[in-house]
């Protein structure tokens, strides 16, 4: 196979051997722009997904897939993002309208990505996974420039992973707008490999 990956932002250049050296994903011949953004998927992550946070790992992992962060952008609408359960976990409840709105990051990502993420994230049982309109604030992805991807408006339909199903008391947790596991809350996440 030759050519990158197709991510938009994660393969802007050649790479060698059989894999896309900034995301480790496998590369396919022939791709265009054009194609490659089609089969690309804007998610918006807004917990322990972001860079710097217990997650993030896995959108690093080639194995599971392509993922290329873009930018940072914030919800359009307000949702609560609490912070619940045993394992002191971040929830973006589906109650538009409620809490603040959030900051997260948003990324291009491949199938194969998707179907891990959706796998990953319990979906649909603990999470589902839903179209969301993001703000944009900043935009850093070198292969695309936002005004092809962005509503004129500035926005960007995101998918993001959110909870349906909750105790009737997390609606009254304190709601956050930009989640960090070791933030002030003093909540710090307990990651899957420790449980």
């Amino acid at each position: 196979m030759s050519g990158w990956c197709g991510a938009a932002g994660c393969c802007s250049r050649p790479a060698g051997g059989g894999l896309c050296a900034p995301c480790g994903g496998p590369k396919a011949a022939g791709n265009t722009k054009a194609a490659s953004v089609a089969r690309m998927a804007p998610v918006f992550v807004y917990g322990t997904l972001k860079r710097g946070q217990p997650n993030h790992k896995v959108l690093l992992d080639g194995t599971n897939g392509c993922a290329a962060f873009q930018g940072r952008g914030r919800t359009v609408e307000p949702y609560p993002l609490v912070i619940a359960g045993e394992h002191n976990i971040p929830r973006l409840l589906n109650l538009p309208g409620q809490g603040q709105c959030v900051v997260g990051e948003i990324y291009a990502v491949d199938e194969q990505m998707l179907r891990f993420l959706d796998e990953f994230e319990g979906c649909p049982d603990m999470y589902q996974r839903m179209l969301v309109r993001i703000a944009v604030l900043e935009w850093e992805d070198t292969q695309g420039a936002p005004e092809e991807t962005l509503a004129s408006d500035g926005t960007l339909q995101c998918f993001v992973y959110s909870t349906g199903t909750y105790s009737p008391e997390w609606v009254h947790l304190p709601s956050h707008d930009n989640y960090d596991s070791h933030g002030k809350h003093g909540l710090r996440y307990n990651p899957r490999e420790n449980r």
